[in-house]
C-alpha cells in the first residue's frame, strides 16, 4: 500500500515538474506571441541603479497580473534576505481564498543578472528553472516597487505596506502605461485592512 502511494506521489510530482518545465521554458506555447512581441515593443526600461540591502525585506503584493500560481490568494507578500552565496533567499506567501485562509509559502532563490544594475534578477522556486525579475519602478525611499519582465506578461506592484496611496498607485500605473503595459488584466491584492 505505502508503495503505491508513494508512486502516486511521485507520478504526480513528476507530472507537475514536466508541466511546470514546459510553462517557465515556453514549450507548447503554440506560436503564442508574448505582449511584448505581439505589440511589437522594445523589453521595459528597467530602473538605472537598485541598492539590493535596501531591496532586501518585506514587500507587499497590492496589484498584480493573475498567474496560476496565485490563484485564490489574498494578504501576498514576497520576503527577501541575503543568503552566504550572494543569491537571495526569496519568501513568498499567501492566505488561500480569505485573509483568514490556510497559509501557503513557497521559499526560491534570486540572483542579480545585471551587475551593473542590479535591476534584472532571476528567479527561480525549482531546480534549474529560472525566471525574469526586472525592477521596472522603485520609490525613492524604497517604499514601493514595481517587478516584471521582458515578455510584459507579468507584473506585480509592491509595497512595504499592505496599504499603498491612491495617488502613488495611479502614479505608477501612468508610468506604466507608458511602458506598453496593457493593464486591463491588473487586478488589486486584498491585504489586511483593505474593505
Amino acid at each position: 500500500m505505502t508503495v503505491n502511494n508513494d508512486k502516486g506521489l511521485i507520478g504526480k510530482v513528476l507530472s507537475a515538474v514536466v508541466v511546470f518545465g514546459a510553462a517557465v521554458a515556453g514549450i507548447g506555447s503554440a506560436g503564442c506571441a508574448t505582449t511584448t512581441e505581439r505589440l511589437n515593443l522594445q523589453p521595459p526600461t528597467t530602473v538605472a541603479k537598485v541598492d539590493l540591502n535596501r531591496y532586501l525585506g518585506k514587500w507587499y503584493d497590492i496589484a498584480s497580473f493573475p498567474q496560476w500560481f496565485q490563484k485564490g490568494c489574498t494578504a501576498t507578500t514576497a520576503e527577501y534576505s541575503l543568503k552566504d552565496n550572494g543569491e537571495i533567499k526569496v519568501v513568498n506567501s499567501c492566505r488561500k481564498g480569505s485573509l483568514d485562509g490556510k497559509q501557503k509559502v513557497s521559499v526560491g532563490r534570486a540572483r542579480v543578472v545585471d551587475k551593473d544594475t542590479n535591476s534584472k534578477l532571476e528567479v527561480s522556486f525549482f531546480g534549474p528553472f529560472w525566471g525574469n525579475y526586472w525592477i521596472l519602478d522603485l520609490g525613492e525611499n524604497y517604499e514601493y516597487s514595481v517587478v516584471g519582465d521582458p515578455s510584459r506578461d507579468y507584473l506585480w506592484i509592491l509595497s512595504r505596506t499592505p496599504q499603498m496611496d491612491g495617488e502613488v498607485y495611479r502614479g505608477i500605473v501612468e508610468r506604466l502605461k507608458a511602458q506598453g503595459y496593457e493593464l486591463d488584466r491588473l487586478q488589486k491584492t486584498l491585504q489586511p485592512g483593505d474593505m
